[in-house]
């Protein structure tokens, strides 16, 4: 009866002839546990793509009469391991048992799949191709939000869907080696789900400056050329981090910053108050994200030196006062010490980072290969606190996804490593951020060396590549259905191809991503013209060190005894530098910061 009725279809898949003979088509069961079973099957040399049909990771339909039990090909193998050429060789096909399919209640309706398995398949049962209507059933999302982001391996005919909404309020990973398509996938995956929710803000931590290229018409860029974010945002531990360049600070100045710092914020609020700190619920901590000025902090770690009783701390005060104001004159950190931050931006700061109002442009590439090193794991701990803080206070009025590329450089698997306050803010994300409509991303090459606390919170994973074995081995660790046999061939997908598993999907889908358009494909930018000053080899050395030293130029001095556009220099007969109006240090340093001096006032010599 069987045979009967897939003959008579107007497109079998079982057959390419009504006439073949079965045993070169057909299969049967010998062997069948609760997870997987055993195919006897026939192969010939001339006929490949029968043959193909039972190719690894393929899927397979075994026919029980009133469902269909559907298996994955993990295994074939012939059990004598002797090819005879011109004569049909039997073969075993081993399948993992993936779920069972029905039909609907008429025979319009489309097939319905379940994961679990009623009936197993009995000793004798026929195996053949699946049918392309039960393989979209088994891929079929049942009315949930749907993007399409490719197709299926096995199928080009059949889309591969994804359901958005529970791929982003679970977090997702996407892991791969070098060089097989993750930044791709990720610019495909971004541009699908801002198009479906126009209500998801992204913010990209972006290491390689390479997703403003592919999202030119839907992103913003921010660099350390037009970053603003003042360093009265940063909480002491990440400004600490900044002010002794990644190294360990030392805890008698880390104390006195956690003395001072309240002080600050407290004088910037009233200044007529002087360092009077308030006691309560409105008092003012470390942490608080209100503005202060750093003369005010060098001016209360003057005033601390002068005082008799700390004489056992004035290294330490001198050392910090050092540090402060090298970092604060330092060029590479002029988007936090920049003199108009010093006033009450976080409005416009957050505004611009976040996208609030978003401005037809919902993403924003924080570009960081311009941040000097020691500061990045800083302001990605900013950002990400910034993050979960926004989404929590909004009332889930506002959906943001921080998308982190690298990500084993901010969430390293040894604890030892990184940057303790960057991990505890991404952690909070992954474990309480989809109570609050905040989600996370993971980009990584090496999943082995993420923390696995991380990790474990992500629901869907997007698996392309992976050679290292230890990789390999934590992202099957992290497959939760019986498709797990799927993933032994992760070391020899192709390019764009990935497996994807978790909520995202209805089962475990081999599929291969959508193909972008050049222009569009990350890092299109810095390859667009690989040979661009290629036709002079001269390299100008002078302009390579001036950006190096990213400082302004100095003006060129003359001397009212030489004529006009002759400069000389110091060691000429008759050089001598142009007098200059003498600043006291506390004058020098707010005019150089635009503060007014009579804000302070003027520190007198000898103090």
């Amino acid at each position: 009866m069987f045979i009967q009725r897939e003959a008579s279809e107007a497109t079998s898949q079982e057959r390419r002839d009504v006439a073949q003979d079965d045993r070169r088509i057909l299969g049967h069961i010998v062997q069948c546990d609760g997870a997987r079973a055993v195919i006897a099957a026939y192969a010939s040399e001339g006929d490949s793509p029968i043959t193909g049909r039972w190719s690894v990771g393929r899927m397979i339909s075994i026919n029980l009469g009133t469902s269909r039990i559907v298996g994955m090909v993990h295994a074939i193998a012939k059990p004598d391991h002797v090819w005879i050429e011109e004569s049909t060789n039997p073969i075993e096909v081993h399948v993992e048992l993936v779920g069972e399919v029905r039909d609907g209640a008429t025979p319009e309706a489309n097939p319905v799949f379940d994961r679990g398995i009623a009936t197993y398949p009995h000793i004798g049962a026929i195996a053949h191709r699946i049918r392309a209507r039960d393989l979209q059933a088994v891929y079929d999302l049942a009315g949930r939000r749907t993007i399409t982001i490719g197709t299926l391996s096995q199928d080009e005919e059949i889309n591969a869907n994804i359901a958005i909404d529970d791929t982003l309020s679970r977090h997702f990973a996407i892991v791969g080696t070098t060089g097989v398509g993750k930044s791709t996938a990720v610019s495909l995956l971004l541009r699908k789900a801002v198009t479906a929710r126009p209500d998801l803000r992204v913010l990209i931590l972006d290491p390689h400056n390479e997703f403003a290229a592919a999202l030119p018409e839907h992103c913003v860029t921010i660099d350390a050329s037009n970053l603003d974010l003042p360093f009265w945002l940063f909480r002491l531990e990440e400004f600490a981090e900044v002010l002794f360049r990644g190294r360990e600070a030392p805890p008698e100045e880390t104390d006195i910053l956690r003395d001072l710092i309240p002080a600050a914020k407290s004088l910037y609020r009233n200044p007529n108050a002087g360092a009077y700190l308030r006691r309560g619920a409105d008092s003012l901590t470390t942490d608080s994200p209100v503005p202060y000025r750093i003369a005010d902090l060098i001016k209360l770690i003057d005033e601390r030196i002068g005082l008799l009783e700390s004489k056992n701390e004035r290294p330490a005060l001198k050392s910090l006062k050092s540090r402060i104001e090298q970092a604060a004159s330092d060029p590479n950190y002029r988007f936090m010490f920049n003199s108009r931050l010093i006033e009450d931006t976080i409005h416009e700061t957050i505004g611009n980072i976040f996208r609030i109002p978003m401005n037809d442009r919902p993403i924003t590439c924080f570009e960081m290969a311009g941040l000097p090193s020691e500061v990045v794991n800083s302001v990605c701990s900013v950002l990400a606190r910034l993050a979960f803080d926004l989404a929590v206070w909004s009332e889930g009025r506002l959906k943001l996804l921080l998308l982190c590329e690298e990500a084993h450089r901010y969430m390293p698997a040894d604890a030892r490593r990184g940057f303790a306050p960057t991990r505890h803010a991404l952690s909070r994300i992954a474990k309480e951020g989809r109570k609050y409509g905040c989600y996370l991303g993971i980009v990584t090459q090496r999943p082995g060396e993420l923390d696995p606390t991380i990790l474990s919170q992500c629901s869907t994973f997007f698996a392309m590549r992976l050679a290292n074995e230890h990789d390999q081995e934590i992202i099957r660790s992290a497959i939760a259905d019986s498709s797990a046999s799927a993933l032994t061939f992760l070391s020899s997908i192709g390019q764009r191809e990935a497996i994807a598993f978790g909520e995202g999907v209805a089962t475990t889908m081999r599929l291969k991503f959508e193909k972008l358009d050049a222009a569009l494909l990350p890092g299109s930018a810095q390859s667009a013209n690989p040979d661009a000053g290629a036709s002079s080899p001269d390299v100008d050395l002078f302009a390579i060190v001036e950006r190096l030293r990213n400082v302004p130029k100095p003006q060129p001095t003359f001397s009212s005894a030489e004529p006009s556009g002759i400069a000389r220099q110091a060691g000429d007969p008759g050089f001598h530098r142009p007098a200059m109006p003498r600043l006291q240090p506390d004058e020098d340093f707010d005019q150089r910061y635009g503060l007014r001096p009579s804000t302070f006032g003027l520190r007198q010599q000898g103090d």
